[in-house]
């Protein structure tokens, strides 16, 4: 028999009172080591996606699954210690030190002074930052290097999944996409199973292995990213093509300008 999927979600509905699912029957699998984008809309369904796999909310019907177990008989804290969360706003705690907010969890774990130091080292290593930045405060770096903290802490217990709230969105293009290509290889690297959300399909399209695309809490389309360029859904690639009429409106601008 095959090694246990990662992630199972099976026939997945979320409804939050009398308001339309925000998930409707949602079936899908991340296998271990994957790394899979879940690209859509605002409404979608995205978050509340990840928020059912930490159990940070409950399925109103169907099974997710972590590790071949289901989630609902599993201890949800010691669950949620387990599983690396990456948000958007990073979440830092302004009144404490970058080594500080990265050893969060192997604090709560129990594990010792010395060890922790120890961890702390190799993250700030891990994620490109230097030696120094661990005495420092949140308020003191800039919005790239908060992400690449809020990356380290997310690892610091070292994670076998990791769950990914449209991490790069508030940075500049360039960082955003270095630190998108760090991340990408720091998944190979640690062997992690990564589920990363985003509205941005070109992103996807450059770092994950397989895609899903919800819409309406369903989805609509999934495949590695040489599928969905292949055969595009006609949403898909609506999704694809913002962008370029995007970069045709700003050759336009620059355009006129010159002229």
């Amino acid at each position: 028999m095959g090694e246990a999927a990662a992630i199972g979600l099976e026939n997945v509905t979320k409804r939050y009172g009398a308001a339309a699912p925000a998930l409707d029957g949602v079936s899908l699998e991340v296998r271990q080591r994957e790394f899979l984008a879940v690209v859509g809309a605002s409404g979608s369904g995205k978050t509340t996606l990840l928020r059912l796999i930490n159990r940070l909310a409950e399925p109103s019907e169907g099974t997710v699954r972590v590790g071949g177990a289901d989630a609902a008989g599993l201890d949800a804290i010691g669950l949620r210690r387990r599983i690396g969360y990456v948000f958007q706003e990073v979440g830092l705690f302004p009144h404490m030190t970058v080594a500080e907010n990265m050893a969060i969890t192997p604090r709560l774990l129990g594990w010792d002074v010395a060890r922790r130091a120890e961890r702390v080292a190799e993250l700030l290593e891990l994620v490109r930052l230097p030696a120094d930045c661990g005495g420092r405060f949140p308020g003191q770096l800039s919005g790239g290097e908060r992400q690449r903290v809020g990356v380290a802490r997310a690892l610091a217990a070292r994670p076998e999944i990791v769950l990914m709230d449209e991490p790069f969105a508030a940075l500049d293009p360039p960082t955003r996409d270095a630190l998108g290509r760090d991340y990408r290889a720091l998944h190979e690297a640690l062997g992690l199973t990564t589920v990363m959300i985003t509205h941005d399909m070109l992103e996807a399209l450059g770092l994950a292995d397989r895609i899903a695309v919800l819409r309406a809490g369903a989805v609509i389309a999934h495949g590695a990213p040489r599928e969905l360029i292949g055969h595009p859904h006609a949403y898909v690639r609506e999704m694809m093509q913002t962008p370029r009429r995007v970069a045709e409106r700003v050759s336009a601008l620059l355009a006129a300008r010159e002229g």
